[in-house]
């Protein structure tokens, strides 16, 4: 496709014109020309971003790194996001040294807040267990200017810790907060109250308990009541149902907050001579009718029950919702399709869609759809699923995005549905989004396998256009089902030899 010049450049139009190209060696050379072109342009710092996201998302970790030493060198101004992305795309492609590297070369850059660079590459480290270079790294840059707030990067420490059993130490992490002159969010409290318990570290999880009534908690904090049950069902879980209970009426009258008419229906003596099963039960049951009084604590307990799978409870807080007379909001709907879909129950979350969520006046979204859609292929109903796609063009505002055709390609593909497959993956391409490698790679070898083999070649085409390269075993298939054919060995030569020198 030729490229449309205007007669004054400006790097909006830039960014538009390389986001549209298919390949990201036809967008790095545009991109490459601009300069020649017009003598007088600078490319900006949206458009560099522009740029190396491109070239990180293809995987074209070299032409990234010129595009970056080429930011450095202009001393364009640039935004953290912009390293924040290149470190992830590193870490990705296994060289979390040049992620290192790359983010102690940040003072050679225009760029005065390191804050999101910082905390991706703390999280990164952290989830490669390399806890010791996260250590170092958070002591060399915790107390420079660069890095705005601490509280991210002490959090992750915290959680890293208690993931590795050491809350002694995440306690010890905690306290930092005053030295750095930040202050813990919802967030610090409830992975280290999750830690403490799950260590049993009881007593230490009792007096954060208490810190928070001073400092965090307000009247009807749904984070609230979530940190608060993680630590009676401790005490449960261990056999303390008696302190688990006396606990419980001091939440309920200090952390929440509780009105004294929830506190006067609340029986305490009916957790006496019940099992661990029925405390929680009991427990869970006075937080959400006595514990929750504004729609954002509803939703934060509905959201957390049914990320941990809890079902039956999460869906006794939109009861007790409607009851007080609010509506379960979009996130709610979002967190229980995906707990139904986790278990198998697909159909359930398609009445969801169809039914509860229809009478609460609330649309689903893309994200939504796509979980559904993700059942379903799982389940091996992707044909089902092809139905949904037609359900999201009549909705108004809501628009397929890559994710919603590649899980359709892919589960297709699954169910060697590969001419279905190739369907989707031209509109996937008329709307401007392209496939990964392995969706290429799939649908190929499935149309080799059908003894398609010239199709299988149009993909090929399109794929290598995209500068994205087959696996050996794609070509192997390739070969073969273009010699089963019975063709010459010539036509075959004429067919595959284009493809080839481009390759090389």
């Amino acid at each position: 496709m030729n490229v449309i010049w205007p007669r004054l450049l400006t790097p909006t139009y830039l960014s538009q014109l390389i986001r549209k190209q298919k390949s990201p060696v036809k967008a790095l050379q545009i991109f490459n020309e601009a300069k020649s072109k017009y003598p007088n342009y600078h490319h900006n710092g949206p458009v560099y971003a522009t740029m190396i996201s491109i070239l990180g998302s293809s995987g074209r970790i070299t032409d990234m790194r010129k595009v970056i030493d080429q930011m450095k060198a202009d001393s364009c101004q640039c935004k953290d996001t912009v390293f924040a992305t290149a470190i992830n795309t590193y870490a990705q492609a296994g060289l979390l040294d040049e992620a290192i590297t790359l983010f102690r070369n940040l003072p050679k850059f225009n760029c005065v807040n390191w804050t999101e660079s910082f905390n991706t590459l703390l999280g990164i480290l952290i989830n490669e267990s390399k806890l010791e270079t996260a250590h170092r790294l958070f002591l060399e840059h915790s107390y420079g200017w660069e890095v705005k707030s601490r509280t991210r990067s002490l959090t992750l420490l915290i959680k890293a810790l208690c993931q590795s059993g050491r809350s002694d130490l995440a306690v010890h992490v905690f306290l930092e907060f005053n030295s750095q002159c930040c202050y813990p969010g919802k967030e610090t409290y409830r992975i280290l109250m999750r830690g403490l318990c799950d260590d049993g570290r009881l007593d230490d999880a009792t007096h954060l308990l208490y810190s928070m009534f001073w400092r965090i908690s307000q009247k009807g904090s749904g984070e609230d009541v979530v940190i608060y049950r993680t630590l009676l069902h401790a005490f449960v879980e261990r056999g303390h149902i008696e302190e688990a209970v006396e606990l419980l009426g001091k939440i309920l009258r200090k952390g929440l907050k509780a009105p004294k008419r929830c506190l006067k229906q609340l029986d305490l003596s009916s957790f006496h001579n019940c099992d661990d099963k029925g405390a929680k039960y009991l427990i869970d049951d006075a937080l959400i009718k006595g514990g929750i009084s504004s729609s954002d604590s509803y939703n934060v307990m509905a959201v957390d029950l049914y990320s941990e799978g809890n079902i039956g409870t999460a869906n006794r807080v939109i009861q007790e919702m409607h009851y007080r007379g609010f509506r379960p909001t979009l996130l709610i709907y979002e967190a229980k399709i995906a707990a139904l879909c986790r278990h198998g129950t697909v159909d359930e979350a398609i009445e969801v869609i169809e039914k509860e969520m229809v009478n609460d006046n609330c649309l689903p979204t893309i994200k939504l759809f796509n979980t559904v859609m993700k059942g379903l292929c799982d389940e091996g109903r992707s044909v089902m699923a092809i139905g949904y796609l037609k359900k999201i063009f009549r909705q108004v505002g809501c628009v397929p995005d890559k994710d919603t055709y590649s899980i359709l390609v892919d589960g297709l593909c699954a169910e060697a549905k590969y001419i279905e497959a190739g369907q989707i993956l031209e509109e996937m391409l008329k709307n401007s989004y392209s496939p990964g490698e392995n969706t290429y790679n799939s649908l190929i070898q499935g149309l080799c396998s059908m003894g398609r083999p010239f199709e299988a070649i149009m993909w090929l085409e399109e794929m290598v256009s995209q500068a994205k390269m087959p696996n050996v075993s794609v070509w192997k298939s390739l070969v073969a089902s273009v010699c089963a054919e019975k063709f010459s060995t010539t036509t075959v030569s004429a067919v595959l030899e284009p493809i080839s020198k481009t390759i090389n």
